[in-house]
């Protein structure tokens, strides 16, 4: 018989997993079966990473339209000015610098318009700089729009009592600033899902198309967009009427800022558990 010179043939004994020593145990160890705290990891980075599917995404976007009316009405009636919807602070801006010793109005909205304008600017950048309908992108969006909400429902919970006639101050200027720098990354979300329609911040465009539709007696089923539009201004109006009930209430603006705050938290877990794109 041939001298066994160490060969994979000779007669050392095996470990049960066919390896020859300590040290190849512990490799195939560390080689093995990936943990379960990696496993959960993986699933949860693809969780995040994946794109969100768009349908049903206007769901979502008629909730905003609470919000706005939420955020509208009750600062229309504290501050004398809009935080989301622009084109009545643009008008409020017009009479202002015609008549700028009137009132301090125009100044508001001109707070509103600035921060609005650079809210869409900056969350626009966000979207296409790190990816669209990723579900970590978009909830991270709306997670900073909640941080901002918080902020200025903060700044005026504890912060004195103002109103439409007083001078600005900063717990005037610093939370109208806010809410109108988070209602412009609310309203681009309509572009990020592809409803251009329901910006959230608009009605006037909605009333038209609502009414110039050649559909819009259509079945309930038949005329999907024609649906969408008639709720929107509904779910505006629901907001616009809880906001002015907390605005009259001894609550005030408050009330409707916290209540605006719970409504986006809960889009923001909608969108963190929302069904992802189908991969082809």
């Amino acid at each position: 018989m041939a001298p066994n010179y160490g060969t994979a043939n000779g007669g050392e004994q095996r470990g049960p997993a066919g390896l020859r020593d300590a040290v190849d145990e512990e490799r195939a160890a560390l080689l093995g079966k990936p943990s379960g705290d990696s496993t959960a990891f993986s699933r949860l980075r693809r969780h995040l990473t994946v794109n969100i599917d768009k349908k049903w995404g206007d769901m979502a976007l008629l909730a905003c339209y609470v919000i706005t009316g939420l955020l509208d009405s009750s600062s229309v009636q504290v501050w004398g000015s809009f935080v989301s919807m622009q084109t009545g602070n643009t008008v409020y801006l017009g009479l202002g610098i015609v008549a700028p010793n009137d009132s301090t109005r125009w100044i508001r909205s001109g707070i509103s318009i600035a921060c609005f304008c650079l809210g869409s600017m900056a969350f626009s950048h966000y979207y296409r700089y790190f990816g669209g309908r990723r579900r970590w992108v978009i909830v991270s969006s709306f997670a900073i729009q909640l941080l901002f909400m918080i902020g200025a429902a903060l700044i005026v919970s504890l912060g004195p009592k103002t109103g439409s006639s007083d001078s600005i101050t900063v717990w005037v200027a610093l939370p109208l600033a806010l809410i109108a720098f988070q209602s412009g990354g609310q309203a681009y979300t309509s572009r990020v899902l592809q409803y251009g329609g329901l910006t959230s911040v608009v009605l006037t465009s909605i009333y038209c198309d609502l009414f110039s539709d050649q559909k819009i007696f259509a079945g309930l089923t038949e005329n999907v967009e024609r649906n969408r539009r008639a709720a929107a201004p509904v779910f505006l109006l629901m907001g616009a009427m809880i906001g002015g009930l907390w605005a009259h209430s001894s609550v005030g603006l408050a009330g409707s800022l916290w209540s605006a705050v719970g409504l986006k938290f809960l889009v923001m877990m909608a969108f963190l558990f929302w069904k992802a794109e189908k991969q082809e």
